[in-house]
């Protein structure tokens, strides 16, 4: 039986990474220097790179079971995200993080359902998205489109209680995104502070703003235009 893994590895090495040799031996040489921490979901219909157009070296990805970011006090006991988020900022000196959420989550949806009696670091790991659940009993499309979303936003507020990522936006250095990607229609809807919502990336002045005032002498994402 043939090993299909096996196959796309030689692939890659035979066919794709041919055309980005010198640009991996650049990063080699000169190290990592991403701009942006991306905070996305573990789901697989969720795809950064074609999402944002990048290519590597230029995203710091962290992914895990619904976009949550643990909090700073280690209150939910250590986690390889806190962790990631802190090399960012501090060693990575990234200038954006983006958390992005997505349409029909599982995550979302298990915060309403019963989660299975072995799951035991899953039922503890969905406590980070409860806030954002809305009180009605079996949520419907909407109820559940909002609940991603909120939890978008409960995420971004978690971030500023990380004393190096408060420092930098206070600073103006770092900027926070909130995207929710609706798979069947290929758009990310980025959250805009100043209208209170998300708004369609397509008709969006912006890439997103974090949950904060944004200084008006700044652009609109809250990093300095020069």
């Amino acid at each position: 039986m043939p090993d299909e893994l096996l196959e796309r590895l030689r692939r890659f090495h035979d066919d794709a990474f041919p055309q980005y040799r010198s640009h991996f031996r650049h990063l080699v040489d000169e190290g990592q220097h991403p701009m942006t921490l991306f905070i996305g979901c573990s789901d697989s219909r969720l795809v950064p790179y074609l999402l944002t157009g990048a290519g590597p070296g230029e995203l710091f990805l962290v992914r895990n079971v619904g976009a949550f970011v643990p909090p700073y006090d280690q209150s939910q006991g250590f986690h390889g995200t806190a962790a990631a988020i802190e090399f960012a900022v501090l060693n990575l000196n990234v200038k954006r993080i983006v958390v992005c959420g997505h349409s029909h989550c599982g995550a979302i949806r298990a915060l309403y359902d019963e989660v299975p009696a072995a799951a035991q670091n899953l039922a503890r790991w969905l406590d980070l998205g409860r806030e954002a659940v809305l009180p009605v009993v079996e949520p419907g499309a909407e109820a559940l489109r909002r609940t991603e979303q909120r939890s978008i936003v409960l995420q971004l507020e978690r971030l500023m209680d990380y004393p190096m990522v408060r420092e930098r936006v206070e600073a103006h250095t770092l900027s926070l995104h909130g995207w929710h990607y609706v798979i069947e229609d290929g758009e990310v809807h980025v959250f805009d502070v100043q209208r209170g919502g998300f708004v369609p990336a397509s008709v969006a002045e912006h890439a997103g703003t974090g949950p904060y005032p944004v200084d008006p002498s700044l652009d609109a994402s809250g990093i300095p235009s020069a």
